[in-house]
C-alpha cells in the first residue's frame, strides 16, 4: 500500500473513532474543530508509531 494510501486509510480510522462523519470527497462542511480533531490524532499516532519504531 503506498503511503498516501495508508494515511487516507489511517484518516477514515481516525474520524470513525472520534466521530466524525468524514466521506470521501469534499468535507467542506466539517467545522474547524472536528477536522482539526481528525488532524490532530493522526499527528500523535504518526509520532507514536516513530517512538515506538526507535525502540
Amino acid at each position: 500500500m503506498a503511503k498516501n494510501q495508508k494515511l487516507e486509510q489511517m484518516k477514515y480510522e481516525i474520524a470513525n473513532q472520534v466521530g466524525v462523519n468524514l466521506k470521501e470527497g469534499y468535507n467542506g462542511d466539517l467545522t474547524s474543530r472536528e477536522a482539526g480533531t481528525v488532524g490532530g490524532q493522526m499527528v500523535k499516532k504518526m509520532i507514536e508509531d516513530y517512538e515506538n519504531s526507535m525502540k
